[in-house]
């Protein structure tokens, strides 16, 4: 069973949440309540607990969207205006040009690089679930989107094309150790942050647009990431997971702001705020991420 935080019983606020002891318990009891299981005799105690953490969870992203509302609220909410408003994230937005990720591609050593991706793998919330999750009961015209980008993450139905079995197989080259208590509390924080958002219905607008923010920046870093590995000699199987991803996510961002975003937005204007929210709450957990890197790696 997932090991609580001293404090789950009450609420906890601002910088509390930002701490190793939190979000390693909130990381460990989303692996936990996320995973297939079967029925148990103590079922009322783990609702009770399941409670305690929801509500544990909700203050965390309030906390987070409270350092973000101010930004967010400039977004336009018109849907091209809005598009557009979002597409600017890829340059202007938290963490976007971090000199983590050239040297990573030109200056990191084996050893770096592994440090690196064991926490990036350990913090890896499992994007084709945090889609299948976010889907539900959307609009056709979004939920066909998700569908789409969904069966891309899934292989197109090739067992060698899944994208996650990818990722793992660069882990067991390394020898990585990637599990949670080794994972800094910034990369878990990202993660936790990205599976609240997806798992919870109040916050289904703030996931399309985190998950929509993933696709926009993500193709950068992969490049940077397949670069660095390049270098240091790994085979192209090796790389195949970035290599893909500084590609791919460039048409899946295309698809996911005209097919998914705009019509959204052209709908109810008032998903424009927490799209917007949820991609700068994802932007700023990444942030995060990368400035605690480098603090650890240089």
């Amino acid at each position: 069973m997932a090991t609580l935080p001293k404090d789950a019983a009450r609420p906890v606020h601002g910088a509390q949440f930002l701490t190793d002891s939190f979000q390693r318990g909130l990381a460990h009891w989303n692996h936990e309540r996320l995973a297939p299981a079967f029925p148990e005799a103590d079922w009322q105690q783990m609702l009770d607990r399941d409670a305690r953490m929801i509500r544990l969870e909700g203050a965390f992203l309030e906390s987070l969207r409270a350092e973000i509302a101010q930004e967010a609220a400039s977004a336009p909410t018109d849907a091209d205006g809005f598009v557009a408003w979002f597409e600017a994230l890829q340059d202007k937005g938290p963490g976007q040009g971090d000199p983590l990720f050239p040297w990573i591609a030109e200056e990191a050593t084996r050893e770096q690089l592994s440090w690196f991706l064991e926490q990036e793998a350990a913090g890896e919330a499992g994007f084709d679930d945090l889609v299948a999750y976010t889907q539900v009961k959307l609009p056709k015209q979004a939920k066909l989107e998700l569908a789409r980008n969904y069966w891309d993450e899934m292989g197109r139905g090739n067992p060698k094309g899944v994208h996650g079995p990818m990722l793992d197989g660069l882990i067991a080259a390394l020898q990585l150790d990637a599990r949670i208590d080794n994972t800094v509390w910034e990369s878990l924080a990202l993660a936790n942050a990205m599976t609240a958002m997806a798992t919870s219905r109040r916050y289904a607008w703030h996931s399309v647009g985190a998950l929509g923010v993933i696709e926009l920046t993500a193709p950068g870093r992969s490049a940077a990431t397949a670069t660095g590995l390049r270098r240091l000699g790994f085979s192209a199987d090796e790389r195949r997971y970035f290599d893909l991803h500084a590609v791919l996510d460039v048409k899946h961002s295309e698809a996911w702001n005209r097919e998914a975003l705009q019509p959204l937005v052209a709908e109810d204007p008032r998903r424009a705020t927490a799209i917007a929210e949820g991609a700068l709450i994802r932007l700023t957990c990444g942030a995060r991420c990368f400035e605690r890197y480098r603090a650890e790696l240089w």
